[in-house]
Formats: C-alpha cells, sequence, structure tokens
C-alpha cells in the first residue's frame, strides 16, 4: 500500500486563480490539476510543494460546504523550505507581502511570513516536523 494518508490544507479564494499564479509563480508550487466550474471559476485545484500539497478553490455559497464554510475567515500555512533566504528572494520579486521579515528562531528555524491578497498567512521555514519513525 502507497503512503497517500496526510494532511491537505484546502483554501477559499474569492479569486482562486490569481491565488494559483501567486502560489506557482511567487513560492514555486506545482500546478497538478485544476477543475472548472460550468461558469469558468475554480471548483477544485491541486498544488504540489515537495512532497505536500494543497488544494483550493473559487469561494462558492451553494451546496453544504459552501454554507459550512461561508464565514470563515483567513488561515495559516505553514510550508517547509530548503533554502529561506532564496525562497524568500523569489517571494519578494514577486510583490508578496511579507509581515514577517527572514528571522532566525530559537528552535533553529530560519523563516518568513507572507499575507496573501486575501489576508492567508504562508509561513515559509527550514523547520521540518517528522513523523515518529520516520529516517531523514
Amino acid at each position: 500500500m502507497t503512503n497517500k494518508l496526510s494532511v491537505y490544507p484546502t483554501l477559499r479564494y474569492q479569486d482562486a486563480r490569481a491565488a494559483i499564479t501567486m502560489l506557482k509563480d511567487a513560492f514555486g508550487f506545482t500546478e497538478v490539476a485544476v477543475y472548472e466550474n460550468e461558469d469558468g471559476t475554480v471548483a477544485h485545484a491541486e498544488l504540489a510543494y515537495g512532497n505536500g500539497m494543497v488544494m483550493l478553490g473559487t469561494a462558492r455559497a451553494e451546496g453544504r460546504f459552501g454554507e459550512l464554510a461561508r464565514d470563515l475567515g483567513p488561515v495559516s500555512v505553514y510550508v517547509a523550505v530548503e533554502d529561506a533566504d532564496v525562497h524568500h528572494a523569489r517571494a519578494v520579486s514577486y510583490g508578496v507581502k511579507v509581515v514577517m521579515p527572514l528571522t532566525d528562531q530559537e528552535y533553529g528555524s530560519r523563516d518568513y511570513i507572507v499575507r496573501d491578497a486575501e489576508g492567508n498567512l504562508w509561513t515559509f521555514g527550514t523547520y521540518a516536523p517528522e513523523l515518529p519513525g520516520q529516517n531523514s
């Protein structure tokens, strides 16, 4: 059995296409899949970074999920990167809003935080948690 059991953050955006562009161009995510609604908005998208993935779509009020998620606010997502300085330089050149500059943390990580156009916080840092029993 392949290990497909994981955590996949799911985000809703008013402008999902702009979010996809930002994730790819500013942060180096790879587009895995994008499915459209009949009106051309993004029904579901999957973007990968390393061995992780986020899913996102256009915020809609229809359906049970739309009703339940209607009042959700911004979220925070952490992404482990190999070189925070290089990653930060790419994000800055794209023009994202850095809300915490590159910082060396007490626990050994080097990270920074950006806020996307819809208020979500994205932290990119060198700390990568490991599952128990997982080899480095």
